[in-house]
């Protein structure tokens, strides 16, 4: 089935009132905008369920092996249900969401937290997940006990349920202060780790999200009792509505618990193994594999550490490690990428060994060559993860801000501005969690240190010592390199 999401929402609605004139030129008493079309016919006739959410990990974004999210796997699956195709409109925030369904430019809304105030305006299914709103603030700052001692110190995302309930509450108290912000709640939670900000109010669930790459976030407390999260749609008509409470009632209460613990499981888990266990692993573990390691080191010339060391982080050394988003084998390798590398059995320790290998090699390549080591191989190591587009996107920002995008110590810095609007949509691939990529990283690099300690020998430096004004003159990458990458 095909999948049409588009890099910008002007491109959908020019799209959409074309392919909506399209299918309903036989009906010439029928507009686009007429309120008489049923939303389910204009469904089927346009073949595409167009879904307006926005860029977030809890929702929806691009990652390395192509659209994800919780909303996404739930949206996808009632499109196919549908039998038509699905459009993703990225909207910039939970109001622009609700103007996209109340004008019938998006037949459903996907993300938004059910309030009174948003039920007056739109239909709510019943709850796909909870969280709560929480107030949060930076470790080292006194632990505010309410919200009346803030002043006017607390910014909100403008539109979110949040600052919904903060004028509920401003009802009974007009002492309240706050300052709404066009920016959305992950970026607001990034400025307040940053020290930019003092307080905000989030959901739960990106809180715990963005509290394992951001550690000096700390709750101060619950807002509110917990909300529930659904799919909304117009209030004046029933027709995809009754059809998604259907596709809802039916969905495999294991399926959908699936989904929820692939996007949100993760985030009470611990997110790596301390050094003792990976001692133990290096003993009763990799002495199975360490000859694959430095076979293939060897051949594409990598450290045999650094390769294992990137086994670890991605399984564990776990040949038979399957993820729940589909990638397999030690190096957990997407199908995409075993086609694009000929790799018949991704269990296959040797397959996968050989082909990460083979596959690191070219992500290296295709960096510029005047980025040097050992910055060339973080950066590589960050597009194994997060995509080559990406990587590049972050390197046109360190530039852009005046930072060095050939040394990884500026572009980590400007990777998590990935996620902010204000900066990925000047990029070329948009939206990216890259303060994950950061995160791999930084532990592949633990581990390479701790294996290169316990093996002995010399290993690569901590970073680049050399300024850039000693190096060969940097070049603007203005065309992707001509090699076909399925996560790109």
């Amino acid at each position: 089935m095909k999948l049409v999401w588009p890099p910008t929402l002007s491109w959908s609605r020019n799209l959409g009132l074309l392919l909506l004139a399209s299918a309903l030129a036989g009906f010439a008493t029928l507009s686009t905008c007429s309120p008489t079309v049923p939303t389910l016919t204009r469904v089927k006739a346009l073949k595409v369920l167009r879904v307006a959410t926005f860029n977030s990990p809890t929702t929806y974004y691009e990652g390395p092996a192509g659209p994800t999210g919780f909303e996404f796997d739930l949206a996808q699956s009632f499109s196919r249900d549908l039998g038509v195709e699905l459009e993703i409109v990225v909207a910039q925030s939970p109001a622009e969401i609700i103007e996209l369904v109340q004008s019938g430019r998006a037949h459903l809304g996907a993300g938004l937290s059910i309030s009174p105030g948003r039920e007056k305006r739109l239909r709510f299914t019943p709850p796909l997940r909870t969280l709560v709103p929480q107030l949060v603030y930076r470790s080292g700052e006194v632990k505010p006990k309410n919200l009346y001692e803030l002043g006017n110190r607390l910014t909100v995302s403008v539109g979110s349920a949040e600052a919904e309930t903060l004028h509920q509450l401003a009802a009974i108290n007009p002492q309240l202060q706050w300052k709404e912000s066009e920016e959305g709640s992950e970026q607001l939670l990034y400025q307040v780790a940053n020290g930019d900000l003092d307080y905000t109010i989030a959901p739960s669930d990106l809180v715990a999200i963005n509290q394992r790459y951001y550690p000096k976030l700390r709750v101060a407390f619950d807002l509110t009792d917990p909300q529930h999260v659904a799919w909304a749609f117009l209030r004046s008509d029933d027709s995809l509505y009754s059809i998604a409470l259907n596709f809802i009632d039916r969905l495999d209460r294991k399926e959908l618990v699936r989904v929820r613990d692939r996007y949100f499981g993760h985030v009470t888990r611990v997110g790596t193994y301390g050094a003792l266990v990976l001692a133990t692993h290096v003993q009763t573990r990799l002495p199975r594999f360490r000859a694959l390691f430095e076979a293939a080191a060897e051949r594409h010339g990598i450290d045999w550490r650094l390769l294992a060391a990137v086994g670890y982080q991605e399984s564990h050394w776990d040949p038979m490690a399957i993820s729940p988003t589909g990638v397999r084998g030690l190096m957990q390798i997407t199908s995409d990428t075993a086609d694009f590398l000929s790799i018949d059995d991704r269990l296959d320790p040797g397959q996968s060994i050989q082909g990460a290998a083979r596959y690191l090699q070219r992500l290296k390549e295709r960096l510029p060559p005047e980025v040097p080591e050992p910055d060339r191989t973080w950066m590589t190591l960050a597009s194994y993860n997060i995509g080559t587009g990406h990587l590049m996107d972050a390197r046109d920002l360190t530039r852009e801000l005046g930072g060095d995008p050939d040394r990884w110590v500026d572009v980590r810095t400007n990777l998590p501005l990935l996620t902010q609007s204000k900066w990925h949509r000047q990029t070329r691939h948009g939206y990216a969690r890259g303060h994950e990529a950061v995160t791999y990283v930084g532990n592949i690099r633990t581990y390479y240190d701790m294996l290169a300690w316990i093996t002995g020998g010399p290993k690569l430096p901590a970073e680049s010592t050399e300024p850039a004004s000693k190096r060969p003159d940097q070049r603007r990458q203005e065309e992707p390199l001509n090699i076909k990458s399925p996560i790109l």
